[in-house]
């Protein structure tokens, strides 16, 4: 391992965007958020877009603070993104239109015109990808459906980190872990599943090549160096791109009887093997055989996460109640435990406009009582999804065919020690959560990797645990919650 070295994590999510400088002193991390910006969609004429050319000035910002702030050499910069969502390059690889947002409404109805031509069943056995109407897969094939002019135009395909890795390097590849979000790739090859791809008429010539996690891609371009006042070169990895990739990188403690769950907007649960499992469970069980780092497949489940919550109260700040999240904890610790719940991937929660309305009507329809204070739709969101963590882990198990034995919790949703807690107990596990900054610390990590500032992996996660500190929340079995868990059950079917 070398010494000392700054590294700049661009880790962009659904609802924000930073940069964030990770100091690597031979033992341990540090991190600085030097910039920190607003993300999210725009609608336009009906259609949601992201604002990518926004994004990219953001990115160029964030870059300016740190010659302007720090100064020092820099010995890497990557960028990760969400998955799923992509843009099409022109020969001359310039961009054909702003990106579309993965919840842009051009998917609805689309996978059952897609498996019409190509049964769900064939398409897991090739890709072993969760179905969700969101996928690069089902977007491509509603631009098929409707004659889009830009895919008749296009050259290249570029996931949303490619793109910027394009424009930090002028290399067009894909990253491995990011282009298995899009249901397109071969989970046991884990090149692009051509033939499929080809009989839904999505153009093949279209896919990039891929490269690995941990690739270095080359030098920052000169135009880009100079606007942001660097005087030296600076190589820019490819780490994981898909952030979930980053985030699970950097789980400390990961092992084969443990489940990771990276808790954000979505709440990614699985665990980490050397193989996809792709079978009839499986299959049934709607999980998803994504890429990870170091040769890794990442079997997990796609569960909506604080999505619910963020939304909520966002709709609660409209109605004039700005509520901090300690202030939304209290209120649900006080409400009356499990008297309604959700399932939290419904389609009915997808994009409500109104989220406590659609929980109110959910529940309303499902023939149980209303949350009709705050506390309680909060507290019904909190309950629900760690009853959606305990039939996941069940699954988990049952494919795996080993006993996981603790719920490792990272990102920003490590934070909420009541979900933390409902999900020791509802699951009857230990649940450790941290780090907080996990897929920045999986972004960095991997970078200091692909410099040779550390060796591997392994000694990466270990010095993460060391950099930071965790806390553990004991389960407290309780009736209660079994019989939530069987309402639960019969609620999803």
């Amino acid at each position: 391992m070398m010494n000392t070295a700054n590294f700049l994590a661009i880790d962009l999510g659904a609802s924000s965007g930073r940069v964030v400088l990770g100091r690597w002193d031979g033992r341990c991390f540090a991190l600085q958020e030097l910039h920190r910006f607003a993300n999210g969609p725009v609608t336009v004429l009906g259609h949601m877009y992201w604002d990518i050319l926004r994004q990219w000035d953001e990115i160029k910002t964030g870059l300016a603070k740190y010659t302007a702030q720090v100064g020092e050499p820099l010995a890497g910069i990557a960028v990760d993104t969400w998955g799923v969502d992509f843009g099409l390059l022109d020969k001359n690889g310039r961009l054909l239109g702003n990106p579309y947002h993965y919840r842009d409404a051009r998917t609805d109805g689309i996978p059952n015109l897609v498996h019409q031509r190509v049964p769900f069943s064939r398409m897991f056995q090739v890709t072993g990808i969760q179905f969700m109407q969101i996928n690069t897969v089902y977007q491509l094939f509603s631009m098929v459906q409707t004659g889009e002019p830009q895919l008749a135009m296009a050259d290249m395909m570029l996931m949303m980190p490619d793109i910027f890795h394009y424009w930090l390097t002028g290399r067009k590849v894909g990253e491995y872990t990011i282009a298995s979000t899009s249901q397109m790739l071969d989970a046991r090859s884990r090149q692009w599943a051509t033939g499929l791809v080809a009989e839904l008429g999505i153009p093949t010539a279209i896919l990039p090549p891929l490269v690995s996690p941990g690739t270095i891609l080359g030098d920052l371009r000169r135009d880009v160096m100079a606007d942001a006042g660097f005087t030296r070169p600076v190589p820019v990895v490819a780490t994981g791109s898909h952030d979930t990739a980053n985030a699970v990188a950097a789980v400390p403690d990961l092992d084969a009887h443990s489940v990771y769950i990276s808790s954000g907007t979505w709440s990614l649960m699985g665990v980490e093997i050397p193989e996809p499992i792709i079978n009839e469970d499986a299959l049934a069980l709607n999980v998803t055989n994504e890429g990870g780092v170091a040769n890794t497949i990442r079997l997990l489940k796609n569960i909506a996460g604080l999505w619910l919550l963020q939304e909520s109260r966002r709709q609660w700040q409209r109605e004039g109640y700005d509520y901090s999240w300690d202030d939304l904890m209290v209120q649900a610790a006080q409400a009356e435990p499990f008297r309604s719940l959700i399932d939290p991937d419904a389609a009915d929660f997808l994009n409500p406009g109104n989220m406590p309305a659609a929980i109110r009507a959910y529940c309303r329809r499902t023939g149980q009582p209303e949350p009709e204070t705050i506390g309680a739709v909060v507290r019904c969101c909190l309950e629900s999804l760690a009853l959606r963590y305990r039939a996941v882990l069940d699954g988990l198990e049952r494919l795996t065919g080993r006993r996981l034995q603790k719920i490792l919790i990272v990102g920003g949703g490590s934070q909420n020690r009541l979900l933390s807690q409902f999900a020791a107990d509802a699951c009857e596990r230990p649940v450790i959560a941290g780090p907080v900054e996990a897929t920045a610390l999986g972004n960095l990590m991997m970078q200091a990797v692909a410099t040779s500032h550390l060796d591997n992996i392994t000694t990466g996660r270990q010095a993460i645990a060391a950099s930071f500190p965790r806390q553990t929340f004991a389960p407290h079995p309780s009736p209660a919650w079994h019989e939530a868990a069987a309402r639960f059950a019969h609620l999803t079917g």
